[in-house]
C-alpha cells in the first residue's frame, strides 16, 4: 500500500497568503473608514430629507460596515494557527461571515420593500436637493471604496462580500441621484419609493451568488470551478490506475482546493514512481488543486463504490 500527502509547497504557500490577507485587511480598513464616516451622514439626511430612498441606501451603508467589520474579523480569525481543537485552523471562519453578509443584505431588502409599501400608502414631503447632495457624496465614497477592495475580491469570498455590499450601495446613490432628479422636475413623490424598492430588488440575485457560494464550501461542495467528471477522467487516464474510490474534492476556503482519493493500482506497477508522480501533477496542472492526498492499493476497501477505469473489468 503506497500513500502520499502533497502540501504543495505549503511553506511559501502560507507566506504568500499571509501577504493575500494582510492586503485585504489594509484595503478593508480602508473601505470600513470610507463607509462608517459616512453612514451618519446619510441617516441623518434621509430623516431630514423624508427620503426612504436615501434611508434605503443608508441602511445598505450600515450593512457595508457591519459586512466590513465581519470581514476584518474574519480575516484575523483566519490568521490564527491551527491548535489542538482546530487541526484546520480557523480559515472557514470567512466563510461563515460571508454567509452571515448575504443574509444581512437579504435582511436589508425586505426591510427596504415592506417600508416602500407602507410611503406608497402615504407619501411624505420629500426635498430633493438635499437628497440629491447627500446621494452625490455618498457616489464619490462608495467608488473609492470599490476601487480599494477590487484587488481583492476574485480571491477571497470574504473580500467579495464586503465588495457585493459596496457595489449595491454604489448603484443605490446611483438610483437616489436619479430618483432626486426626476422628483425635482416632476414632483412624483412615489418614485422615491420606487427607487429605494429597485435598489433593495437588484442586488438579491448577486447576494444569492454569494450565499450559494458560501453554502457549498461550509457543506463541502466540490467547489464550483472544478469540473468531477473532468477530475474522473484524469485519474481514469493515468497508467496502472485500474479503478478509484473514495474521491472527495472539497475548500476549506476561498482557493483552499483539497483532494483525497484511493486509488486501486496494477500490481505490476510501482505506486510511488509511476503513478503517486503522475496523479499530483496531473491534479495541479489541469485543476490547480495541490494539497492531495494519495492512497494506492492493490484491493480496493471493504464494500467500496469503486469507478473503475475505461476497459477494465467490474
Amino acid at each position: 500500500m503506497a500513500h502520499a500527502h502533497d502540501h504543495g509547497e505549503a511553506h511559501e504557500a502560507g507566506h504568500g497568503h499571509d501577504h493575500t490577507a494582510g492586503a485585504n485587511e489594509r484595503s478593508l480598513k480602508i473601505a470600513l473608514g470610507l463607509t462608517s464616516s459616512f453612514l451618519l451622514v446619510e441617516f441623518v439626511g434621509g430623516i431630514v430629507t423624508q427620503s426612504l430612498a436615501l434611508l434605503s441606501d443608508a441602511a445598505h451603508m450600515f450593512t457595508d460596515v457591519a459586512a466590513l467589520v465581519i470581514a476584518l474579523v474574519a480575516i484575523r480569525m483566519g490568521q490564527r494557527a491551527a491548535d489542538s481543537r482546530r487541526t484546520f485552523g480557523y480559515a472557514r471562519f470567512e466563510i461563515l461571515a460571508a454567509a452571515f453578509n448575504a443574509m444581512l443584505l437579504f435582511g436589508a431588502a425586505v426591510f427596504i420593500v415592506y417600508e416602500a409599501y407602507l410611503r406608497l400608502k402615504a407619501p411624505p414631503d420629500i426635498q430633493p436637493t438635499g437628497m440629491l447632495v447627500i446621494a452625490v457624496v455618498g457616489l464619490i465614497v462608495n467608488i473609492l471604496a470599490m476601487k480599494v477592495l477590487m484587488g481583492g475580491k476574485d480571491e477571497s469570498l470574504n473580500v467579495k462580500g464586503a465588495y457585493l455590499e459596496v457595489w449595491s450601495d454604489m448603484l443605490g446613490s446611483l438610483g437616489v441621484i436619479a430618483g432626486a432628479v426626476i422628483i425635482q422636475f416632476t414632483g412624483y413623490a412615489w418614485v422615491d419609493s420606487l427607487v429605494a424598492v429597485l435598489i433593495g430588488l437588484w442586488v438579491v440575485p448577486r447576494t444569492w451568488s454569494l450565499l450559494k457560494s458560501s453554502v457549498n464550501i461550509l457543506l463541502e461542495g466540490v467547489p464550483e470551478e472544478i469540473d468531477l467528471g473532468e477530475v474522473r477522467s484524469a485519474l481514469s487516464g493515468i497508467r496502472g490506475v485500474r479503478s478509484f474510490h473514495d474521491l472527495h474534492i472539497w475548500a476549506l476556503s476561498s482557493g483552499k482546493v483539497s483532494l483525497t482519493v484511493h486509488l486501486v493500482n496494477d500490481p505490476d506497477v510501482d505506486a510511488e514512481r509511476d503513478i503517486l508522480p503522475v496523479v499530483r501533477e496531473a491534479l495541479e496542472q489541469r485543476f490547480g488543486i495541490t494539497h492531495v492526498t494519495v492512497q494506492c492499493e492493490l484491493i480496493p476497501c471493504d464494500q467500496a463504490n469503486a469507478w473503475h477505469a475505461p476497459g477494465q473489468a467490474t
